[in-house]
């Protein structure tokens, strides 16, 4: 045989291993996927003994890292680091919703950590975030035809207004402002809903002033959830508003309580974002939005089938973070969803008796714990500097609700 010949061989013997190679991952991927698809969850491991102690130790951290981080206006977040960058984020409108969402959530978790009541940098901390939330949040609006990350923005808003509303008990001309601001982002949410229900961030289609987006789940349930929220500090969502959301979150659900990603792949059930694994991140949002609105098929059993799903595959979730491309990791999973994961697991062990909540409790301190960054921090997506902040106040308002395991 020739020099040609034999070097041709070889190209194709190792063209022919590495396409068998990819074959074999990517049957080790749909067959785990499979023992996600019906039958018993599986059982997270004896849950780990976490110290009080060790707990409010890294609470304390994480409270510190956000008061260091605050900008001088009041605000958390901009858009200066750009190593890294997969995200689709036109200036300057996409930058007011993410620092609207990030400051409103750094807000909410000092106040619910309890840090304001104990440590007077968080309480003014607090306050200065405060008040560029109420003066910055009313003129939030969609970034262009396509972005439509001010959902975020109205969202999270929404539910720190609530939590500052629910902390204002001696000022009543300031806590009637708030509640009118509340009323405008119920308002802007409305405007932003899909023509179908629900909302979405991305417009790909029409491009019109009523979104022609389809809605995705797990915006659906953090919106809901946020009425959830301003409804205990006094402000309603429109009736029709909350049964379209909750009739589009309906559509997306499967008979595993596993959720599409959005309503766009109704007719790809399969594929592998949409599968159990896949929606590790998203579950516990929309069975919880579920839950709150009526829905009675999502029993104590179905939260705890899918806190032992978030407990014991944990790596499918952890695996995708710090990745900087969106849903390359395993089963698609994109980084920004751990973190979001874990604080809606941690409202839906709010839903539980004391005695089952405990054990979810210890599990969910154990991950969090043993990622918090040499800083303070926790972040699981890198967006410019957005993601420190965000992923602190995800993991501030879960490991507050672990207290007392």
């Amino acid at each position: 045989m020739s020099a040609v010949g034999k070097m041709a061989r070889e190209v194709f013997a190792e063209f022919r291993r590495a396409h068998l190679l990819r074959l074999w991952l990517c049957l080790c991927v749909c067959s785990w996927g499979a023992l996600d698809v019906g039958g018993a969850a599986p059982k997270p491991d004896v849950p780990p003994q976490i110290k009080p102690a060790e707990l409010e130790k890294a609470i304390g951290r994480g409270v510190d890292f956000l008061v260091r981080r605050q900008n001088k206006d009041g605000s958390w977040g901009s858009a200066r680091n750009t190593k890294d960058l997969n995200i689709y984020a036109p200036v300057p409108g996409a930058h007011h919703a993410f620092r609207c969402a990030v400051t409103a959530l750094c807000i909410q978790a000092l106040i619910e950590t309890g840090a304001i009541n104990t440590n007077a940098a968080a309480r003014q901390a607090a306050d200065r975030g405060e008040s560029w939330l109420l003066e910055n949040l009313p003129n939030l609006r969609r970034a262009d035809a396509v972005a439509l990350y001010n959902v975020w923005g109205h969202a999270y808003g929404l539910q720190a207004l609530a939590a500052m509303c629910r902390r204002e008990t001696n000022n009543a001309a300031r806590r009637a402002r708030i509640q009118e601001i509340m009323r405008g982002q119920i308002e802007l949410l409305q405007r932003y809903e899909s023509v179908d229900g629900g909302w979405g961030y991305y417009d790909f289609k029409a491009h019109t002033q009523k979104p022609n987006t389809d809605s995705l789940s797990f915006v659906n349930a953090a919106v809901l959830l946020a009425f959830h929220q301003a409804r205990s500090a006094g402000v309603e969502a429109p009736e029709k508003l909350v049964r379209r959301a909750v009739a589009a979150t309906q559509r997306q659900r499967k008979s595993d309580n596993s959720y599409l990603y959005g309503e766009y792949l109704k007719y790809q059930p399969a594929r592998l974002v949409n599968r159990p694994a896949g929606s590790l991140g998203r579950s516990q949002a929309c069975n919880l939005a579920l839950r709150l609105y009526g829905d009675t098929t999502i029993t104590d059993a179905v939260l705890k089938e899918w806190l032992d799903r978030l407990v014991a595959r944990n790596g499918w979730l952890s695996i995708g973070r710090k990745r900087p491309v969106p849903h390359e990791s395993w089963f698609q999973v994109a980084g920004y969803f751990f973190y979001y994961g874990h604080y809606y697991a941690a409202l839906c062990m709010e839903q539980l008796p004391a005695a089952d909540a405990s054990p979810y409790r210890r599990h969910i301190a154990g991950i969090l714990l043993a990622l918090q960054e040499k800083d303070g921090s926790w972040w699981d997506y890198p967006l410019y500097d957005y993601h420190q902040q965000y992923g602190t106040a995800f993991a501030l308002m879960s490991l507050a609700r672990c207290r007392g395991l």
